[in-house]
């Protein structure tokens, strides 16, 4: 089993930047797939941005350029790094795991350990 922590959320302007991790413990690996999503109220939780074991990444067309997602193996740590926020940026912002082998890519069924999530606001 694998437990995923968030942190790094809170309130911004827009065109601000946030980097938010996701601490992993447990039987962990950083060969796994990773990947961020987020959920912005009353809507479906969409893909934001993955990372697998050989560091090939991925990312949602709404903040490809914006967004970069990076990995720690020491810390078993993954980051999302999010710059020029914008106002549709808001949501509760979520990582996710697995071991599965072959690229998991923005499928969300595919991942198997999540965290709790951390708030991301950007105002106008």
């Amino acid at each position: 089993q694998v437990q995923l922590v968030e942190s790094g959320g809170g309130l911004v302007q827009t065109g601000d930047s946030l980097r938010l991790s996701c601490a992993a413990s447990g039987r962990t690996s950083m060969n796994y797939n990773w990947a961020w999503f987020r959920q912005a109220p009353g809507k479906e939780r969409v893909f934001v941005a993955a990372i697998n074991s050989e560091d090939s990444s991925l990312y949602a067309n709404s903040v490809k350029g914006r967004f970069t997602i990076s990995r720690d193996n020491a810390k078993n740590t993954v980051y999302l790094q999010m710059n020029s926020l914008k106002p549709e940026d808001t949501a509760v912002y979520l990582c996710a795991a697995n071991s599965r082998r072959g690229w998991s890519g923005g499928s969300l069924v595919l991942y198997d350990w999540w965290g709790q999530g951390t708030q991301v606001t950007v105002s106008s």
